[in-house]
């Protein structure tokens, strides 16, 4: 069984996705990570944003790969080789340049291939912006998770201040827009809502409603 979330940043989805894998048993994929660690190789290497031809080549031979942490029963630790890069993709200055390495088309058709191979034959979560349209559109379930901008602008600052970021929530909420207008605008694998994806508002809601109502949709499927 494939299990599709989509939604924009900060609208829930990691925290939902891993907590349905752990709890169905399943594996998890977070794809955002895959073009986070993308953009940190990118940036690492000084590759510019706008080649689009470098960034093609870079997704095809960075050697991306997922453990599980210690003490964990899901695949959360992110590695470029045997660097560990967890939390560096989280940065604020991966995340104010993830969408433009991410609208790439040529990036997304080698992480699509990626991504699909690392759920094939595997029961998965897999969680992103394109999952249930583009990377698995015969997913078993699909949810697409919304939350109103402040909301996630709120959430994604605590997230960074307990990371020991300084960040302005205003500021936040300026990127967040910013950045759904380029996810949604992409040409390749735009941010879209499925047509049979099951809409799940999470604005004002815990994570374990959430989670119990996704699978719920899994146990009637």
């Amino acid at each position: 069984m494939i299990i599709a979330i989509d939604g924009p940043a900060a609208s829930g989805k990691s925290t939902v996705a891993r907590e349905v894998a752990r709890r169905l048993h399943f594996q998890y994929l977070d794809t955002g990570a895959m073009y986070r660690a993308v953009t940190w190789q990118a940036l690492e290497d000084k590759v510019d944003v706008f080649d689009q031809s470098a960034l093609q080549g870079l997704a095809r031979r960075i050697p991306l790969r997922f453990e599980k942490s210690e003490g964990n029963d899901i695949d959360d630790k992110v590695l470029v080789g045997d660097h560990d890069v967890t939390a560096l993709i989280r940065s604020p200055k991966i995340s104010s340049m993830v969408s433009l390495v991410a609208r790439v088309s040529g990036v997304r058709k080698v992480m699509v291939e990626k991504q699909r191979e690392l759920a094939q034959g595997h029961d998965a979560v897999v969680e992103g912006r394109d999952i249930g349209t583009v990377v698995f559109p015969h997913a078993d379930v699909k949810v697409f998770l919304t939350a109103s901008t402040v909301e996630r602008a709120r959430r994604r600052s605590a997230e960074m201040e307990s990371e020991g970021h300084c960040v302005d929530v205003h500021s936040l909420e300026r990127e967040l827009i910013s950045r759904d207008t380029i996810d949604s605008q992409r040409r390749s694998g735009p941010l879209l809502r499925a047509c049979d994806a099951h809409v799940v508002n999470t604005t004002d809601r815990t994570i374990e409603q959430v989670v119990a109502e996704i699978i719920k949709l899994c146990e009637r499927s």
